[in-house]
């Protein structure tokens, strides 16, 4: 059964909950090979909101799925997300020097150690997923591979490199971050109701369309801590989208439609989870935290 408790109190029995699995899932023989798994353990423990495992977790509460059997789904959408944060920071990407309040695993250690470090993180995610032996393993492995491959993440981020300087209209702004942010947080709840006995009876369309808006929404609102943050709330360099050059949800609608469009997708995000029956409280939880973050 889903659990009562407050969302203050899921929320940060899952993040711990997350933390010990990523901790017993990195590698053993750091005897070998040290600099490359002390990269690993830096830029994957210790820090971040987790948000895409607590989507798995939350997703997961549709079907049935103890956090047991979902810590595996879980764990294998925050590597992806570590290592693409390792990728994102290189300087042949973002060039940036801080993320979750510390260097960025670059600075910490090197340019080649981190991209290592970030390969390694990828590969162990599927490590993860292709090591369950439940039936549905391969599925949960092509599912993430595309999500983070060229037609999602991957995608996204060459749609990002490409657009740095130019124009870009809202439609065009809006598909770059379906697929370099939205393409993970759809996999991380398709993986969570993958790992519940009762998937057969969920409207797919409406979950979609639930990870579609709460996806948006938590780059309108990244768009907007990015003008109005600073780096010890935010965990990372403010200002870096001005500074780049780069379109945004603030830069094309200003800050005060960009606010409002973050509300209207929050409600209609909320909306597209009442054709999923009575279990979405965790769903909704996490979309009025997508909303209303300030880091």
């Amino acid at each position: 059964m889903p659990d009562s408790g407050s969302f203050a109190d899921w929320s940060r029995e899952r993040q711990q909950r997350i933390e010990r699995v990523l901790d017993g899932l990195m590698p053993a023989d750091a005897a070998r090979v040290p600099k490359l798994v002390s990269a690993m353990r830096y830029a994957t423990l210790g820090g971040g909101k987790r948000m895409r495992a607590l989507l798995a977790y939350a997703a997961s509460e549709l079907t049935d799925a103890p956090p047991a059997e979902v810590d595996a789904s879980a764990a294998a959408v925050e590597l992806i997300h570590a290592y693409s944060l390792i990728h994102d920071d290189l300087p042949c990407m973002d060039d940036d020097t801080l993320r979750r309040g510390k260097p960025t695993c670059h600075v910490a250690f090197d340019e080649a150690t981190a991209l290592l470090a970030g390969d390694a993180l990828q590969s162990l995610a599927f490590y993860v997923l292709a090591r369950d032996a439940r039936p549905d393993a391969a599925r949960a492995c092509a599912m993430l591979a595309q999500a983070a491959g060229a037609a999602g993440m991957a995608g996204g981020q060459q749609l990002d490199l490409d657009s740095t300087g130019s124009a870009l209209d809202e439609p065009a702004l809006t598909e770059m971050h379906l697929l370099k942010t939205g393409a993970l947080i759809r996999a991380a709840i398709h993986l969570g109701v993958g790992r519940g006995s009762a998937r057969e009876r969920l409207d797919t369309e409406a979950l979609d369309r639930f990870a579609r808006l709460a996806g948006l929404a938590f780059q309108v609102i990244d768009d907007v801590l990015d003008v109005e943050g600073s780096a010890t709330t935010l965990g990372k360099t403010a200002g870096k989208d001005a500074a780049q050059h780069k379109v945004t949800f603030v830069t094309l609608l200003g800050l005060v439609e960009a606010k409002a469009r973050a509300r209207t997708l929050h409600d209609e995000a909320l909306r597209a989870l009442e054709p999923l029956g009575p279990r979405t409280r965790r769903l909704a939880e996490l979309a009025d935290w997508i909303a209303s973050r300030t880091s």
